[in-house]
């Protein structure tokens, strides 16, 4: 198998094209000053880990979701006391975390102007649909796309979906992001390329070791940039 196969190259979004888990640790740290007369943080973190857990396959993921297990784990720790002003709170994070600016992650413009027009660029990420879109037109690189797949989950049936969509085998498709778990062990399983770039933060649900991975099709980058490198190095 060689990289010269590869006709599509797919990013996640979240934390490989723009910022967005540090939004969502610090949204986290506000939860629990406002639930900090009920029990304390460590113990606040624990229950609401939990209930985002239990409530994915009912929620799915982003924004939404997340202010969901909030007002969930906020009735539990207060024993169904929590007060309006605190509920008001909770609805505050939730929104503040909705307009936040999109900051693009450092060179990731100068790499899809590198890589546009010579591979079919794809975005394939998972969270709420119209934050997610939202997200996508603030940051400016709708331009670069062929196509725009906003995912349930990220599981092996999500990905052969985006596959048959495309036309493509999965040895024609590589997949570049920060979630071991998300982005790359389901493209590999697969028979396809991916390619993990660590963000600073990874949410605890996502986080394994790339040790775990066995496979020639899979790179562990340090930087976005690496991406071109690891292409260009194959055609020499």
């Amino acid at each position: 198998m060689s990289l010269n196969e590869v006709k599509v190259i797919a990013f996640d979004a979240d934390d490989t094209l723009w910022e967005n888990e540090n939004f969502f640790r610090d949204a986290e740290h506000q939860f629990c000053k406002v639930m900090a007369e009920y029990e304390a943080e460590e113990e606040v973190m624990k229950k609401l880990f939990r209930t985002e857990i239990q409530n994915l396959e009912l929620y799915g993921y982003g924004v939404k979701a997340f202010i969901l297990s909030l007002m969930e784990t906020a009735l539990e720790i207060s024993n169904r006391k929590v007060r309006p002003e605190q509920i008001e709170g909770i609805i505050e994070i939730g929104k503040s975390m909705l307009m936040k600016d999109v900051i693009l992650l450092d060179g990731i413009v100068d790499l899809l102007d590198k890589l546009y027009g010579k591979y079919r660029l794809v975005v394939a990420t998972k969270g709420d649909l119209l934050d997610q879109e939202r997200k996508l037109k603030k940051s400016g690189l709708r331009k670069y796309f062929h196509h725009i797949e906003i995912m349930t989950h990220k599981r092996e049936e999500n990905y052969q979906e985006l596959l048959n969509h495309l036309d493509i085998p999965a040895e024609q498709f590589f997949m570049v992001g920060n979630s071991l778990k998300s982005d790359v062990l389901p493209v590999i399983d697969l028979g396809g390329y991916a390619a993990h770039i660590p963000y600073y933060t990874t949410w605890l649900y996502e986080q394994m070791d790339p040790e775990d991975i066995k496979s020639d099709r899979f790179f562990e980058l340090k930087q976005i940039h690496d991406v071109l490198d690891l292409f260009e190095k194959t055609k020499e």
